[in-house]
């Protein structure tokens, strides 16, 4: 079992694999997109699985890969079916936008991916379109679809709340009377704020800023209000024992007796660091022991330059070293695509 130094469990490592993506959402990164890290300065496959195998034998338990977009990167179904050998590796799960789920959910499934999260912040076709500057919210639906038709368990639907967008949160709830679908309803984190100040000061009206967070209690208040307008019923809190099978610190609700849950994760309001048990890898081999902390152990250099039990130090060290709270920092000098969420 892997500790920290205040004694919290860290069980869970996020994996980022590419920092590319084929969308260019607003609030991650400008028109032109993020120049992309040189091929040499990223992670090989086969590096990533030297550093997972040995934070398993650390003490991890469980990997979700991310990016930028993880789906992007060629050969992505047998990285995922080689993490999945690694012993002592007890689950393996994908964050995605979910527009290439339809062509790779089957394999995925097949590799040994049981779990996956989409990313969808809208319902509406043209503003999913605005606010990736050109994304298709079909293709993200038809993804969601492929993994419930694999069979994946479970599914959970990440919407990120943006008091600017006019978004449907009524809408993606009753999406969880039909199906276990597990929608989690996330406040707005201004990751990336500090580099996006450059693109504040040019006049853009679409950098979305600390004004756009909205906190959790809210957004319940307006489920609860608009399921009761609409004859839904009240939130039912689901007890911890009942909840979706999770990894993160989402609260949960349900409309009756809905198959799926209502979930919201208050990173800001009811921060949860004392509960935190994760750990975060770059795709350019940088260990970050706390998202809004700008502080990072160089894992690259020692895979390519140390030893094993140099790897081995490096995860000890970034255990003795993570911080006991993000002390309410707004931004970090990296973005969100090149953190890896």
């Amino acid at each position: 079992m892997a500790t920290d130094s205040f004694g919290r469990r860290i069980d869970y490592l996020r994996i980022s694999v590419t920092d590319r993506c084929n969308l260019r959402c607003i609030y991650c990164m400008p028109p032109e997109g993020v120049q992309w890290k040189p091929h040499d300065e990223m992670l090989s496959f086969e590096e990533i699985e030297r550093f997972a195998k040995v934070a398993v034998q650390e003490g991890i338990s469980k990997i979700r890969l991310t990016g930028g977009e993880p789906l992007v990167r060629h050969g992505i179904v047998d990285h995922v079916r080689r993490l999945r050998e690694i012993t002592g590796l007890e689950a393996i799960a994908i964050t995605t936008n979910g527009t290439l789920l339809r062509r790779y959910a089957a394999e995925l499934k097949e590799a040994g991916l049981e779990r996956v999260n989409v990313s969808l912040d809208t319902l509406d076709p043209d503003t999913f379109a605005h606010v990736t500057r050109g994304g298709s919210l079909k293709a993200v639906l038809d993804g969601l679809e492929a993994a419930f038709e694999v069979g994946m368990d479970p599914v959970k639907l990440n919407v990120v709340v943006v008091r600017r967008l006019e978004q449907d949160l009524l809408g993606f709830a009753r999406m969880t009377l039909e199906r276990p679908l597990h929608v989690r309803f996330i406040e707005y984190m201004p990751v990336g704020g500090v580099s996006n100040e450059a693109s504040c000061a040019s006049g853009s009206t679409d950098i979305w800023t600390e004004d756009d967070y909205v906190p959790a209690e809210e957004i319940l208040g307006r489920l609860q209000l608009e399921a009761i307008e609409a004859g839904l019923g009240e939130l039912l809190p689901v007890a911890k024992n009942r909840a979706p099978g999770g990894w993160g610190p989402a609260r949960y609700y349900r409309l009756g007796d809905a198959p799926g849950t209502l979930g919201v994760i208050s990173p800001l309001s009811h921060h949860f660091c004392g509960e935190c048990n994760r750990l975060r890898l770059t795709a350019d081999g940088k260990l970050r022991t706390c998202l809004f902390s700008d502080d990072e152990l160089d894992v690259r250099t020692v895979l390519r330059q140390g030893s094993e039990e140099d790897v081995h130090e490096i995860i000890r060290t970034a255990l003795a070293t993570k911080p006991a709270s993000h002390n309410m920092r707004i931004g970090t000098v990296r973005g969100m695509s090149q953190i890896g969420g």
